[in-house]
Order: C-alpha cells, then structure tokens, then sequence
C-alpha cells in the first residue's frame, strides 16, 4: 500500500498576524496509522519542503500518545521537514491519498488547481480519497466523474459551525467549512463538539475533527484492504 498524505503550506491566520498551518495531531495519528498497517507513506505540500505546524497544536494540553510518538521519531520528522512539492507528485503512484487538517487548508487548498486535478485523478481511478477536520476544504471544488461536485450526493462530514465557533475563529476563516459542504450539495452531518465522527460514502472517507483523525485514516484502511 502506498499512501500520499497532503499537509498544508499556508501560515497566516487570516489578518490576525497569528500563525496557523497542519494540525499534529491530524498528522501523527493517520501517518502511525498507516505505517504502523505497513504502508510506504509520501508526505506532500503545495510549497514542498518544512509545512507549517499550527502552533497551537503543540501546547502541552494537545498532545496524545501519537504526537508524542513523532517527536521521538527522527525518521517521520525528516518525512515531515522534507515534503514533496504537489505538483511532483502522479496519482497513479500511489493506491489512495489523506488530507490532514489545521486551519491552514482553509487558505491554500479550496482552489488549488494542482490538488484538485490530483483528486480527481483518484476519484477517476476509484481510489479511496480521505480528508479530516477541516482538510475537507480540499474537495469542495472537485468535480466527480459526472461533472457534479464530488460532495453533492454524499455523505460527507467536517470541522463544524459550533467547533469553530468555540476556538473563536469563525469571523477569520475565509468561510464556514460545514456551510460550504451543505452549499456544495454534500449530505452533511456531526456528531458533538470534539468527538470523533466519520462518515465513508463509496471510497469517499471525512473526518469532523482532530479526534476523527486516527478512525478517518482506519476507515480509508478499511477501504484499500477491501480492494
């Protein structure tokens, strides 16, 4: 199994001048996941290169048993610090490809010509596509086999109105990600704040926030062995 993850290259809090980019947790969980199921893992950015972590993400009161595993790991460190630029990457190298979240990709994925096209390239070769928290950005302006948005129809799920609401960011995102979804025509649903939720539509996998990460990346799991 070989998995391309997508982190974010985006730092900027909207006009904050407070940083964002990839949420570790969302990062550390789908990567063991992964690994530890005994897939070759790629890690990718739109820029390449070192992604910005949210520093947020960091503080000792987010930390688990995952994100403490990567920081006693130089060789997923040096996977992370070294990312393959976007546009190198080919959808037919890999078997299915995750986008962890972070406030980043609310800035550099929603229309990133270059992630779109690789999305796509997947759906149209039915490969599993997963996105967590707010990594679902990346889908709503990618277009199905039919033409339709690939959303539309699907049961789909994401970092939600209440939950941006209480990190107190919804007047800086550049849109709310729930809303999107709905706008897009995706069956939208959550659970509580904070508590993992995923939804599987087809080989469609979306996780509501950084709990949701280690199930999302099992269900995309589920999905490759079921091949």
């Amino acid at each position: 199994m070989k998995i391309l993850m997508v982190v974010t290259s985006h730092d900027k809090l909207g006009d904050t001048g407070k940083k964002t980019g990839f949420w570790l947790e969302e990062f550390a969980a789908p990567y063991y996941t992964f690994l530890d199921a005994g897939a070759v893992v790629t890690v990718a950015s739109p820029k390449g290169g070192e992604p910005p972590l949210d520093p947020k993400s960091d503080l000792p009161e987010n930390q688990t048993e995952a994100t403490e595993r990567f920081k006693k790991d130089p060789a997923a460190q040096a996977a992370l610090a070294n990312t393959v630029k976007l546009a190198d990457v080919r959808a037919e190298d890999y078997d299915a490809i995750f986008y962890p979240g972070g406030h980043g990709p609310m800035w550099d994925m929603p229309d990133n010509v270059t992630s779109i096209a690789l999305i796509e390239a997947f759906v149209k070769a039915d490969k599993p596509v997963g996105a967590v928290c707010h990594a679902p950005v990346a889908l709503v302006n990618v277009r199905g086999q039919d033409g339709e948005y690939l959303v539309k129809g699907k049961r789909v799920t994401g970092f939600t109105n209440a939950e941006e609401e209480a990190v107190g960011l919804s007047a800086v995102v550049p849109f709310l990600l729930e809303e999107r979804l709905k706008e897009r025509g995706g069956i939208y649903s959550k659970a509580a704040e904070w508590a993992p939720y995923v939804q599987v539509d087809g080989k469609l996998v979306t996780g509501q926030n950084p709990a949701s990460s280690g199930p999302g990346a099992e269900a995309l799991l589920k999905l490759l062995r079921s091949v």
